[in-house]
């Protein structure tokens, strides 16, 4: 477990602190798909109690973040085939109702960072040295959320929170074994077009086309890991 030893810092509660310590430790990779959460280690790195730590770590357990196994203990949790299948089913439903949604209410300065967006990953991915997995990684979160925002629809960007959270696991996971998963520029690229030209039917296909072809390749990529287990 490579989580950092810097201790929270004080300011808001122990619980708030730790909980967004170790999600962000979480969704950044340093705590992998599958690590134990152990909590005499967490404690001591995080210099926090037992107490606030156990409620960090349930927090944790709620979001699917964290999941118990059979000894009873805690690991950062690993996506199955099936969960990244009910994932993008989700993501495919929700996120035509945010880019329709966008076609319709994107301000100016909403079209132009998400303009922003796809020319860093087309400029990432024309760099002669290896991309940054990481970096492309949170250019596609970036690109997604500002999708949703720009509908507009608040309790929109609640509910695809959540799943952009389990998508970030998910791609961690996969993303050290293949890179090419996160192949999304071009993609990226037609959904904007769409948007910026207000045309509803061509954002909701491009967004549909994006996904399928995205869950394809991710979903491949888990049960190919899987068996080779």
């Amino acid at each position: 477990m490579a989580l950092s030893s810097q201790s929270v810092q004080r300011g808001k509660s122990l619980h708030e602190q730790a909980y967004e310590a170790l999600r962000m430790g979480i969704l950044s990779g340093e705590l992998a798909p599958g690590d134990r959460l152990i909590e005499t280690q967490l404690a001591q790195r995080l210099q926090v109690s037992r107490t606030p730590l156990r409620e960090a770590l349930r927090q944790l357990q709620r979001e699917g973040l964290a999941t118990a196994d059979t000894s009873g203990g805690l690991r950062v949790t690993t996506i199955s085939a099936e969960d990244a299948t009910q994932l993008y089913d989700c993501r495919l439903a929700l996120e035509q109702l945010a880019v329709a949604g966008a076609c319709e209410h994107a301000t100016a300065t909403q079209l132009q960072q998400l303009e922003n967006y796809v020319e860093q990953a087309e400029k990432l991915g024309r760099s002669q040295s290896k991309p940054d997995n990481l970096q492309l990684l949170d250019l596609d979160y970036q690109f997604h959320h500002l999708i949703a925002e720009s509908s507009g629809n608040q309790r929109l960007v609640f509910l695809l929170e959540q799943v952009f959270d389990a998508m970030a696991l998910l791609r961690i996971q996969t993303l050290c074994h293949n890179p090419q998963v996160l192949d999304i520029r071009l993609e990226h690229r037609q959904i904007y077009e769409a948007i910026a030209q207000r045309n509803t039917d061509a954002a909701t296909e491009a967004i549909q086309t994006h996904l399928v072809s995205s869950k394809a390749r991710v979903v491949q990529e888990i049960q190919s890991l899987t068996h080779s287990l």
